[in-house]
């Protein structure tokens, strides 16, 4: 018997089998380059993860047309529903987003992760991100939403994974990238990148640098960031990896405003003498096993060397001018862990139907410290303490952190509609505080009357079962309805276990972060007309952890850190993308013309709380409205996009005051719109881009920072322009 196939008007494929002169026709099967699309939910087997039942949103990166130099991540993000963002500065050194009622500093309510390994200071006990991959390197941005904790561990808001342009992808021996930015305000940024494979080796490496004066005065930076990725090939079954990155910045910090210093000027700085400045340094060797067609194992060793050090000039009034002979406040950090992870996915038929399972383990141990003092050296970036043994010395401590946990998941597909996928986690988490904090009362005139170290050395072990389900039913092929329900946690971190002055304590009875989450909802397509996604959730937080005002035993008014209420965050997560010329019936490829809302309401109140004014409150850093709509075009090779980011009013505390008073730390964060333009043109191997930040100078602020780079307001940029000039060979 001869066969012959043949491709019939691109998607159709009959197959013509000549024997005893039968013929036999196959039906036609459509096929969609869902990488083509700058954004889509994730398949329910993505990789080594299980992410049917759950609210997923994957970022096409390549297919951006936005300011990737610069990260700007309203741009890049404007499409995941619902995310809360801080803007601390134009450089897009750090990342800072939440989403769901949670905290969006330093991203610390997700578990951030680049190429499925974790790069934050400490993912249990300092789960902060100060290093984030530059945009022009990632291939893709993964979210999970809630649902996540089952396979990564600690966290609310979910997983946040950055994977990297792949060596594997790349088909040439050598292949070369070059960018070049230019911008306002001294903004210049060069990112190189090499990369190719040949027989059993694939390798990728880039070369960032990126230096401004920021929009603000005394808020210059400059950066460098180096990454390289081997891929060994041993045979077609087995796969070993190596990945070096390496981040290195300095950045000076304009400290934060007064509503009334916001009011007059949001672009003065009375603060010069505030520097910031990051060392991160990561490796991760990877081994992946296709045991066979069905199965694969793959088992990484990560660990992270990393320092961070903030020094400044930080009273409690912004406006204070700093008059360049106080003394200085100086947190140093030092960040090491290893983590090994292990996991295994397989897939088998039951029936007609094909399920998948998915396993893994997790160990890992951290030994980060960290101390704070005042210190006499100057206005420059010194960040060094005179004598460690000296009365200027505020807190010494070493956080020895270890975790064992093992999960399992599994999708059962029960018919070709639907499948149920539950899942389990175990944890042992000890999480440890060693070291001392000095307690310093004083008299009206600033004499001291107490001072003395206080030592500590606290621990914390629990073990722990979370379980979770999610479902999804396909109604066709191109519509499926989704929902999940897990229980979530998020142990105490280095800042809930340590005291750091007599003006603020923590309760020393603080407890872990529990509560549940769930997700009920609907995506999928119309044709090539529209695209969708909208789910309602529904988020409680019990235990949740927090500030607020407290009076002691001598009535000394001061902030605390506890424990501080119950809360329920529920609302609708919506997005839409229209093709306008497919609507109108134009079926060409020159011309394309798209139209996205990216639509979340939100309901966030404290429904229980022991402590006074709190309990009916809404909680902090939750807009009611969260709005980023847009319109993509492309004729050929020329492409443009121009958005529109619209918050309402949030609080920054969960007393919910209004007014930031004299230190602007709380008070109210008022409704905000912010407006962006984005162009880009490619011609063979050139390409010219060129963005406008903040077209319409809007003066806003997304934060009021309660420490660096505060405390006070700290105000978004201004109007901003960038052109890029690439090329690849």
């Amino acid at each position: 018997m001869v066969c012959k196939r043949s491709l019939f008007l691109l998607f159709t494929f009959p197959i013509y089998c000549h024997a005893q002169d039968t013929v036999k026709h196959l039906n036609a099967v459509e096929v969609r380059d869902r990488n083509s699309s700058d954004f889509r939910s994730m398949n329910q087997v993505e990789g080594m993860k299980l992410t049917a039942g759950k609210k997923t949103e994957l970022i096409n990166v390549e297919q951006l047309t936005v300011n990737k130099s610069t990260n700007n991540a309203r741009q890049v993000y404007a499409k995941v529903a619902g995310l809360n963002i801080f803007e601390n500065d134009g450089s897009g050194l750090q990342l800072s987003i939440g989403g769901r009622g949670l905290d969006p500093n330093r991203t610390s309510n997700f578990n951030v992760r680049q190429n499925g390994y974790d790069i934050s200071a400490d993912a249990l006990g300092y789960p902060e991100s100060y290093y984030t991959p530059p945009t022009e390197a990632l291939k893709k941005i993964e979210v999970i939403k809630g649902a996540s904790g089952l396979q990564y561990g600690t966290q609310f808001g979910g997983l946040l994974n950055f994977e990297m342009k792949q060596p594997d992808d790349l088909k040439k021996p050598l292949e070369i990238e070059s960018r070049q930015t230019a911008g306002s305000w001294g903004y210049f940024g060069s990112y190189n990148s090499i990369g190719g494979t040949s027989d059993k080796l694939s390798y990728f490496g880039y070369l960032q640098y990126k230096r401004g004066d920021g929009w603000r005065p005394n808020s210059g930076f400059e950066a460098i960031n180096a990454y390289a990725d081997l891929h060994y090939h041993i045979s077609n079954k087995h796969m070993l990896g190596l990945e070096l990155t390496h981040l290195n910045y300095l950045s000076q910090q304009p400290g934060g405003l007064t509503d009334a210093m916001f009011a007059k000027d949001p672009r003065q700085s009375n603060r010069s003498r505030n520097w910031f400045a990051v060392n991160w340094n990561l490796a991760d060797l990877e081994w992946d096993f296709h045991i066979t067609e069905r199965t694969r194992w793959q088992t990484r060793a990560s660990g992270l060397y990393a320092t961070r050090n903030a020094l400044g000039y930080r009273p409690n009034r912004p406006s204070q001018p700093d008059n360049g002979t106080a003394p200085r406040d100086l947190l140093k950090g030092v960040f090491r862990n290893g983590t090994l992870e292990s996991r295994i996915i397989h897939r088998y038929k039951a029936g007609k139907q094909e399920n998948n399972l998915l396993a893994g383990i997790r160990a890992y141990y951290g030994r980060s410290k960290e101390a704070q003092g005042y210190v006499q050296n100057g206005s420059g970036p010194q960040f060094s303490f005179a004598d460690e043994t000296s009365t200027d010395m505020m807190s010494d401590y070493e956080f020895p952190n270890m975790n064992y946990a093992a999960f399992v998941e599994h999708i059962f597909r029960l018919g070709p509609r639907l499948n149920i996928t539950p899942g389990l986690r175990a944890e042992h988490i000890r999480t440890r505080a060693q070291g001392y904090y000095r307690y310093r009362e004083t008299d009206l005139a600033n004499n001291p009357i107490i001072d003395t170290l206080i030592q500590e050395n606290r621990s914390l072990p629990r073990t722990f079962v979370i379980a979770g389900v999610g479902a999804g039913y396909k109604l066709n092929t191109d519509a499926e309805f989704y929902g999940n329900l897990s229980q979530n946690y998020r142990s105490v971190t280095f800042s809930d276990i340590r005291t750091m002055n007599p003006s603020f304590q923590i309760d020393p009875n603080i407890q872990d972060e529990k509560g549940w989450s769930g997700d009920l909802g609907i995506r999928g397509s119309v044709g090539k007309v529209l695209r969708y996604d909208a789910n309602v959730f529904f988020l409680h937080y019990g235990n949740r952890i927090g500030e607020y005002l407290y009076k002691t035993p001598n009535y000394t008014v001061i902030r605390r850190r506890s424990n501080i209420g119950q809360a329920d965050i529920y609302g609708l997560e919506s997005f839409l993308e229209l093709n306008a010329l497919q609507l109108a019936g134009y079926t060409g490829s020159d011309w394309k013309l798209n139209l996205f809302t990216n639509l979340a309401l939100t309901q966030a109140g404290y429904t229980k709380s022991m402590i006074p004014d709190i309990q009916g409150k809404r909680v902090e850093y939750v807009p009611l409205m969260n709005l980023r709509t847009g319109v993509q075009g492309a004729w050929k090779s020329l492409k443009m996009s121009v958005q529109l980011s619209a918050l309402s009013e949030q609080y920054a505390d969960a007393t919910n005051a209004t007014d930031g008073l004299y230190s602007a730390v709380n008070g109210l964060i008022p409704a905000y719109r912010v407006a962006d333009i984005s162009a880009g043109y490619t011609w063979r191997r050139y390409t010219v881009e060129g963005t406008v930040n903040n077209v319409l100078n809007a003066a806003y602020f997304t934060r009021r920072a309660t420490g660096y780079p505060g405390p006070g307001i700290i105000p978004g940029d201004g109007r901003g322009f960038f052109i890029t000039l690439g090329v690849k060979i």
